[in-house]
């Protein structure tokens, strides 16, 4: 099963988490998420596939969601389309890595849930 590998290279968990899937043979489509940023559709489809709420695909520790106070306009109410549509403009403000295979995608690295979604 090829999963899609979007990252950012120069991000450290982003080099750990292709490294760790290197290590366990699994097949996968690597994506820049700032060369190919996912689109809001994209983003919608995966977070429905992940069963969280879309407030866990913004990457909340980067630079550019606290320029933009996003954790006040999240608090306040913004809409899962709101959302998408903002996350669909900046590859920066998505959480990375993210994981998607066909029925699953999983924003962050963590390795248990990683082996649990692929089945190692």
């Amino acid at each position: 099963m090829a999963v899609l590998f979007v990252e950012y290279p120069k991000c450290s968990t982003c080099r750990k988490a292709k490294k760790w899937l290197e290590e366990h043979d699994v097949e996968f489509e690597d994506r820049d998420i700032v060369a190919e940023n996912p689109t809001a559709g994209e983003l919608a489809d995966w977070c429905a596939r992940s069963g969280l709420p879309a407030r866990r695909f913004f990457n909340s520790s980067g630079i550019r969601y606290r320029e933009l106070g996003l954790k006040a306009k999240l608090d306040a109410g913004m809409t899962d389309e709101e959302c998408f549509a903002l996350l669909g403009t900046d590859g920066m403000l998505v959480k990375r890595p993210l994981l998607v295979g066909d029925d699953f995608a999983l924003p962050g690295f963590r390795e248990a849930a990683w082996a649990g979604a692929l089945g190692l």
